[in-house]
């Protein structure tokens, strides 16, 4: 190899990837819960980063167990894929069928409302998900995390 060619060649190793902090999941996730308990409704609410890892849970007293796993899920779909999951029914249905019935199937993939991505001036920086009510509500809950963050979907 020309190692005079390699040098003229400026390599980026890093690149600045802008995701949620703590203080903000947790900001969301006391929101979330706060509108969830004006409702009556316990829920389980997850905050993840921008790569879907988890930054922040909380359950409340009474939410089912498995809505624990099914909150963090949503919120790692929305982040993943930067759609509110309410919404993948009407995407899925503008596919093919192989995408329609294949992707549903993947691990940690929720197609059902709750879940909706955290956008800051058009960086999506992580996603919120929660369980434990119905759709509507559980997206209500999502969007009062959004809201407390002074962010939109």
């Amino acid at each position: 190899m020309d190692d005079k060619f390699h040098a003229e060649i400026p390599v980026q190793i890093t690149a600045p990837q802008p995701t949620i902090t703590c203080e903000a999941a947790s900001a969301a996730l006391t929101a979330a819960v706060r509108h969830a308990g004006s409702l009556g409704i316990p829920v389980a609410v997850a905050v993840v980063d921008r790569a879907g890892l988890l930054v922040g849970f909380l359950r409340m007293p009474g939410a089912p167990l498995h809505c624990a796993d099914i909150a963090t899920d949503k919120a790692y779909t929305a982040a993943s894929f930067g759609l509110p999951t309410h919404q993948w029914t009407e995407v899925l249905a503008q596919h093919s069928e192989a995408v329609r019935h294949g992707l549903p199937r993947r691990p940690r993939f929720v197609a059902f409302g709750g879940g909706l991505p955290i956008d800051v001036a058009g960086t999506r920086i992580g996603g919120i998900g929660v369980s434990g009510a119905s759709e509507e509500q559980d997206q209500q809950c999502a969007r009062a995390g959004l809201d407390a963050l002074g962010v939109g979907e």
